[in-house]
């Protein structure tokens, strides 16, 4: 039980990524808030974990959203010792000009705006525990970008380098402070990332360019954040881990 007695948000938990991290998580003895914008699916993957899980609904783009979720995990469990920014948005992969600037300021408000929005509402509470683990769901992406999703790409650099940025400043409080950057997943996303219908012959185009052959899965990733999150990884903080099969060596 890697994280026995520990309490964790997990944004974007309604599926996907977050999904497999939330039950990862509660596997290994957490308590876990399942944070979703859609209510429904929070409290459907809160269901399924237990009585170790709390569904909390709110749009991680406002702070009224964030605080929602802060305090159902409150009321639930007590304030969090890990925070998991999962939840993520993209345009359609499109030549840049033809995303509308709604499109625009929506990813960045989920992608970028909504880290900061949860530092403010959970790290007086870290560091009065004494520590804990933040842990960013950012992506190759920023690393490696794609062309069609310039605007995407540009959210997820901003996510890195924050993940790095924060490191830094929170370290003396003893909160580490991480990156995970996924490779194109099999999510609800794919299709957006892909800009084609999701057929065997388009899945294959984008497959070939990740060297270990497939794509990231929700329990890749959700091993990842577990590892980062756990005492295995007390000195580990300010990375950007590639979880991508090799897509960006």
């Amino acid at each position: 039980m890697r994280l026995k007695d520990k309490v964790a948000i997990v944004t974007g938990a309604g599926g996907g990524f977050g999904e497999g991290i939330a039950k990862l998580f509660a596997e290994e003895g957490a308590r876990v808030c399942v944070a979703d914008i859609r209510s429904e699916h929070a409290e459907r993957v809160a269901g399924e974990i237990g009585n170790n899980a709390v569904g909390a609904a709110g749009d991680v783009s406002t702070a009224a959203g964030i605080e929602a979720i802060v305090q159902a995990c409150r009321d639930a469990f007590g304030d969090a010792d890990i925070i998991v920014n999962n939840a993520g948005i993209t345009h359609r992969n499109q030549p840049m000009l033809d995303v509308d600037e709604e499109t625009f300021d929506k990813i960045y408000a989920v992608n970028v705006k909504a880290i900061y929005l949860m530092a403010k509402a959970t790290v007086p509470a870290l560091r009065a525990k004494g520590g804990g683990s933040i842990i960013n769901v950012g992506s190759t992406a920023g690393l490696r970008p794609r062309p069609g999703l310039v605007w995407y790409n540009g959210s997820k650099g901003a996510a890195n380098v924050i993940s790095k940025a924060m490191a830094l400043e929170l370290a003396p409080d003893n909160i580490r402070v991480n990156a995970i950057c996924p490779v194109m997943g099999e999510t609800g996303m794919l299709e957006h990332f892909m800009g084609v219908p999701d057929t065997p012959e388009n899945r294959a185009r984008f497959i070939a360019t990740i060297p270990l052959g497939r794509m990231s899965k929700p329990l890749d990733i959700a091993r990842a954040a577990l590892w980062l999150a756990s005492e295995e990884a007390d000195f580990i903080t300010g990375i950007e881990l590639p979880v991508d099969g090799g897509r960006c060596v």
